[in-house]
């Protein structure tokens, strides 16, 4: 697969935060070679700039990137797709592939909008792919096969892990590890204050904080181990940990949590028609 992929030619259009994360995974880990690679930006400096720091092609002509690309990274928001597809369209044809990393815009309102046999496949990544710990949801359109999901997965792979779930779970992906790491990062800084609060010097407390969100997140997905028996674990009786989970219980972490990814994939359903 990665020997085919580094045959294809592959354009970014739009890329900003998560298409310029994407553009260097991908030359740093060789599936694509520079001269395979092209991106498009809204402004003439901004395309100068990332050219010289990236070694590839970068211009603001969304129609000549799609043309000559065998794969298609949609990487504008979602309230800028409807334009950037009609830019497009004709210059798209049967075997190449659009995958989209636009929240709340379904597989079928990009195929809709292209000619018929584009392969269209949707991501969501995370910010935590800046770093290589990132998760990504993929899912496939009406004429996306396993391989094209493989090869999604591939190119995600690059900044993390991958999962494929069905088109309907996509908005909850979106609610729970898009926004996540927002609401972790609250969590995070709620304990180095906390920290702080006790005694500890701030960078000290915002290290521990960090390191023990980290370590905690490595168990769970080293172990496999359900989250609920790993704390019992830490839980000793008449234990410090326990009066702790009391006041975390009485302040409602709990639900405000489950509250905040169901608000959030409320939103997702939203952003399209925003």
């Amino acid at each position: 697969m990665t020997e085919t992929l580094g045959k294809k030619r592959l354009a970014v259009l739009g890329a900003g935060k998560m298409g310029s994360i994407l553009l260097q995974a991908f030359l740093k880990s060789g599936l694509f070679a520079a001269e395979n690679l092209s991106a498009t930006v809204a402004h003439p400096e901004r395309a100068k700039a990332l050219s010289r720091q990236l070694n590839i092609t970068v211009a603001c002509d969304n129609r000549a990137a799609a043309k000559t690309a065998d794969i298609v990274l949609l990487c504008v928001k979602p309230q800028a797709v409807k334009e950037v597809l009609q830019e497009i369209r004709e210059e798209m044809g049967p075997g190449q592939v659009v995958i989209s990393v636009a929240a709340s815009v379904p597989t079928s309102y990009i195929e809709e909008r292209l000619p018929a046999k584009v392969v269209v496949v949707r991501a969501m990544p995370n910010t935590p792919a800046m770093v290589g710990a990132g998760i990504t949801g993929v899912c496939g359109g009406s004429c996306a096969t396993p391989q094209h999901l493989h090869m999604a997965c591939r190119l995600f792979e690059t900044v993390g892990k991958t999962v494929t779930v069905d088109e309907k779970h996509m908005d909850a992906v979106t609610g729970l590890s898009a926004s996540g790491p927002a609401f972790i990062y609250i969590v995070l800084e709620s304990l180095a204050e906390a920290g702080v609060k006790v005694g500890l010097p701030r960078d000290l407390a915002t290290l521990l904080a960090a390191q023990t969100t980290l370590g905690a997140s490595r168990v769970v997905l080293e172990t496999g181990s359900h989250p609920a028996l790993l704390k019992d674990a830490v839980t000793t009786p008449a234990g410090c940990t326990i009066d702790g989970i009391m006041e975390l219980e009485e302040g409602k972490l709990r639900v405000t949590l489950i509250k905040a990814v169901v608000k959030a994939t409320q939103r997702a359903k939203e952003l399209l028609f925003a």
